[in-house]
């Protein structure tokens, strides 16, 4: 007889909590085998495929995309050793709690995965029955979920219906604003019913206003009124949204948000401004815009205000002549051939520079325990460096940096850097760091004054290089000038030291020639 194991959402990385389910990639029913993955959950730090250490048949999923569920909690169950049967039932029920015998089970058919938790026999955090399929209810609504935090909803495109396609029973409904929700709970308008006309099917707040202006057509039983669930799905139309003074949403970038709040906003703008030009007094434009600190938003502000807590930092800066360093990479660039791979960058020479100078001066390359009241100084230099994306803020880490060469940290900063606009570092690319390199130049400023990225103790800041009236060998000339700052916790090291690794940073960038006594 076939033993049903539940697998639960394992240790993702380090300091993660909570994971967001982006997409499903199995169904109930489907027959997985040991390590396929079979769900894609989005972490404040990374888009992470989960694989499954268990092979057998999938007997119940917890959890609807775009929910949040914690570590420990039940991802999904596992039939082991159960025939991989055509008709197999659309729902069964959940393990009220494993057996020893079961357990032995997985140990012996599970990988032992990469992932951290995996293998664990503690009990879960908590435990969730699989709710009832649609048939046992005849109807009845299922429960909205509780995180309205869905900014993946939209990539989820194998649950987004056809205009000729019944609407489905299971699965999760497109819809992002928890403003169309409500909306729709209040006005009895089934979700399900709707196909949306936002893009890849999101059900917007024009969709909702149409159906219940449409007016909806009742179903036998008690309870609110809904759109009858064999009806053909509604599509409002563009000139429905017209007359709302709206255009049909935009597609949106990989992980944005779409909020209906920020449109009733712009909307409400739009109104005020065509009253101020009536001579009207303008009324209230629209709702105020609320976004959760969740995601790696939520990770940012945790660490932010943790280091500000935590640390003491100071900050010196200094400005450089970046001439012979520009010069430098030109004359290396003019040399690379397409053996030697990619032409090396700025960013690249910074970290090569960084390590020297964390050689010359490691107080800088440790971190402070106050529980054990010590200064842990790392031998390996790790350098994380701040990248912008579409999902905010992230910091990959180039690791052994000492060990590497120019071309070595280039090619892993392009390697890197890719993966971050692509959303697919994994935790360990994001973790382990022990200095940072952030460039702010690129954004156009001169100076900064960063926090430090908890729990390293210093970070190195890079601004824009811009042509600049300077003293060179006694006279006045136009040179490229840099700024650079160094942000660092006083508790590993006093001001001597800090400035005095400033001061051989700007040095190796007004001279790299320096940087030849330490290959």
């Amino acid at each position: 007889m076939a033993q049903v194991l539940e697998f639960m959402l394992p240790d993702l990385g380090e300091g993660l909590t909570e994971a967001e389910i982006v997409r499903w990639l199995v169904r109930v029913g489907d027959v997985v085998a040991v390590d396929q993955p079979v769900v894609e959950v989005e972490t404040a730090k990374a888009m992470v495929e989960v694989p499954c250490p268990y092979g057998g048949v999938v007997t119940a999923r917890f959890g609807e995309e775009g929910s949040e569920m914690p570590v420990g909690a039940p991802l999904l169950t596992v039939a082991v050793g159960a025939p991989a049967t055509v008709g197999a039932p659309a729902e069964a029920p959940a393990p009220q709690e494993p057996a020893e015998p079961a357990l032995r089970t997985a140990a012996e058919e599970s990988s032992g995965n990469v992932l951290v938790g995996y293998g664990t026999a503690a009990a879960p955090a908590r435990r969730r029955r699989l709710r009832p399929t649609r048939a046992a209810v005849q109807g009845q609504q299922p429960p909205a979920p509780a995180s309205a935090s869905s900014a993946a909803m939209a990539r989820a495109t194998g649950h987004v219906r056809e205009a000729a396609a019944p609407a489905r029973a299971d699965g999760p409904v497109p819809v992002i604003s928890p403003l169309v929700r409500k909306l729709a709970r209040e006005h009895g308008v089934e979700l399900r019913g709707l196909l949306g006309s936002g893009p890849d099917g999101l059900i917007t707040r024009a969709d909702v206003e149409s159906a219940i202006a449409a007016g909806p057509a009742p179903v036998a039983g008690s309870g609110p009124v809904t759109h009858e669930m064999g009806a053909a799905p509604l599509r409002t139309s563009d000139a429905a949204a017209e007359t709302r003074g709206a255009a049909p949403l935009g597609a949106a970038p990989p992980g944005a948000v779409a909020r209906e709040d920020d449109e009733l906003i712009r909307l409400g703008a739009a109104e005020a401004r065509r009253q101020v030009a009536a001579g009207q007094e303008p009324t209230r434009a629209g709702a105020e815009s609320r976004h959760s600190l969740t995601g790696i938003r939520g990770l940012v502000a945790d660490k932010m205000s943790r280091s500000r807590r935590e640390i003491p930092e100071a900050t010196c800066w200094v400005d450089a002549d970046a001439t012979e360093l520009l010069a430098a990479r030109t004359a290396m660039n003019a040399a690379t051939t397409e053996r030697d791979g990619q032409k090396v960058s700025l960013l690249a020479l910074f970290a090569r520079i960084t390590a020297a100078a964390l050689a010359r001066f490691p107080e800088l390359n440790s971190s402070v325990d106050m529980e054990k009241r010590e200064v842990r100084r790392f031998a390996d230099i790790h350098i994380g460096f701040a990248a912008q994306t579409d999902r905010g803020l992230v910091v990959p880490v180039v690791r052994h940096v000492q060990a590497r060469t120019t071309a070595s940290i280039n090619a892993e900063l392009i390697r890197l850097t890719e993966q971050a606009r692509a959303g697919t570092l994994t935790p360990g690319e994001l973790t382990g760091g022990t200095f940072t390199l952030n460039n702010y130049g690129v954004f156009g400023v001169d100076g900064s004054t960063p926090i430090i990225n908890h729990p390293e103790a210093a970070m190195l800041g890079v601004g824009r290089i811009v042509p600049k009236p300077w003293v060179h060998q006694g006279e006045l000339a136009v040179r490229h000038v840099v700024q650079l700052s160094l942000t660092f916790d006083h508790r590993v090291c006093d001001g001597g030291t800090a400035g005095g690794f400033l001061r051989h940073v700007a040095d190796c960038v007004e001279q790299p020639a320096v940087l030849l006594r330490s290959v």
